[in-house]
């Protein structure tokens, strides 16, 4: 046996994270469970983006390479009347600022040099129920067991920052519990089935993504409830930072989080400095 032969073959290291946000629509994009809760997506191109405008009228522009809701643009094509006939423009925000535009040119051009040269996708809008006038999102955590069974460990509600477009902690979000949010909307029996039904897509979600990725060990789900109380997978993090639960009056949630996390040899800093605790 000569040396080569004797070098043991590396071992291949199991991803148990997954950065890009298009990789991981492709592959949820594959399963006909998890895909009806997906908005529509796809990378964004000149031709691209004015064609998602024209369809939905309002879209999410974010980075395939990004977190904390960095860079994230909300788009959208106005459309009213000036002059006696119909009048477009175009306007986008990013963080505390919103652009209008006349043309559709002028606003890509615009949103282009915000890209900063990177890869972003565009992604269908969808119009997020409000707390007291500001948009909320669920975050869905989702955990392998110690006996290796994917299981939602822990919900909260983050309603965005006054001025902002996206919900994050880290952008001034504000956490509240989930059933407090959804109170307004239904009635706590109603509460219970849609609790349940973002139970099971998170798990149909966890699956689908470990068969590809098997080293993944637990997810946090971002998902948007729209004006008909359907629930959609805005993005899927497989780092997610359960720090805004150290926010919720009721902390068993971050206790079972912070077990399955050691359980499977991971430790958090649960230091939160942005997120605010939502007053009820």
């Amino acid at each position: 046996m000569n040396k080569k032969q004797a070098k043991a073959a590396p071992v291949k290291k199991v991803r148990s994270t997954v950065a890009s946000k298009w990789t991981k629509t492709v592959v949820l994009q594959r399963d006909p469970q998890v895909r009806k809760y997906l908005p529509p997506a796809r990378m964004m191109t000149e031709k691209g983006l004015r064609e998602m405008l024209l369809k939905w009228k309002m879209v999410y522009v974010k980075p395939t390479l990004g977190s904390l809701g960095n860079g994230v643009m909300k788009v959208e094509l106005n459309e009213g009347k000036g002059s006696g006939r119909a009048a477009r423009s175009y306007s986008y925000q990013l963080g505390e600022t919103r652009l209008t535009f006349r043309t559709y040119k002028e606003a890509y051009l615009s949103i282009l040099k915000s890209t900063e040269g990177k890869a972003y996708l565009v992604q269908k809008g969808i119009h997020l129920l409000k707390h007291k006038g500001r948009p909320f999102d669920i975050r869905l955590v989702m955990q392998q067991s110690p006996r290796g069974i994917w299981e939602a460990t822990g919900t909260l509600g983050r309603a965005a920052h006054p001025r902002k477009i996206v919900t994050n902690g880290s952008q001034g979000g504000t956490i509240y519990p989930t059933d407090y949010l959804l109170k307004p909307y239904t009635s706590k029996a109603k509460r219970a089935l849609m609790l349940e039904q973002m139970d099971k897509l998170a798990i149909n979600t966890a699956k689908c993504l470990h068969k590809v990725y098997p080293g993944i060990k637990e997810l946090g789900l971002d998902l948007a409830i729209d004006r008909k109380l359907k629930p959609w997978i805005l993005e899927v993090n497989t780092r997610p930072d359960p720090c805004p639960f150290t926010l919720l009056e009721d902390q068993s949630m971050l206790r079972k989080i912070v077990r399955y996390a050691k359980a499977y040899g991971k430790t958090y800093r649960l230091n939160c400095k942005k997120a605010k605790r939502g007053k009820r």
